[in-house]
């Protein structure tokens, strides 16, 4: 089974709340496990805010979700000016700001910053599966 979602999206804070909202309807159609899907939503808060918060040159941006087999890919793009992941510092754990890639690279299983200068920035993070027993998702990845 393949579902491919994809959302260009003003860059706006009300923005990340409908995309939460659209993408966990279809975690939650297709009976994704709560603690998974609230893993996927906390990465993708973070990517989302992260442009919202930094991407300042770009206009918009896109989120783009992919479920492949028993995969979970999300890709955030923006045009901002791009960023190097190495030089973002660690914060402290209980800082309000700053933690943002350290969450998303603690919570997926494989979290790729591709950094194009002046072009902006792609993240890609991924999450593998898991569904509860007898939903549409365990279903259809049998067939």
């Amino acid at each position: 089974m393949e579902v491919t979602i994809a959302l260009r999206l003003p860059r706006d804070a009300a923005s990340v709340s409908v995309t939460r909202q659209i993408l966990g309807a279809e975690l939650e159609v297709l009976g994704v496990e709560q603690d998974i899907k609230e893993d996927i939503m906390l990465m993708l808060t973070e990517a989302c805010s992260n442009v919202i918060r930094h991407a300042t040159e770009a206009d918009e941006y896109t989120v783009s979700a992919q479920l492949v087999a028993d995969k979970f890919v999300i890709t955030v793009l923006d045009t901002g000016r791009g960023f190097d992941p190495d030089e973002v510092g660690t914060s402290s754990p209980m800082a309000e700001h700053g933690r943002g890639l350290q969450i998303m690279r603690a919570l997926a299983d494989d979290v790729r910053f591709i950094n194009r200068p002046r072009q902006g920035a792609i993240v890609c993070l991924e999450k593998a599966l898991k569904y509860t027993h007898d939903s549409p998702g365990e279903l259809l990845r049998s067939h």
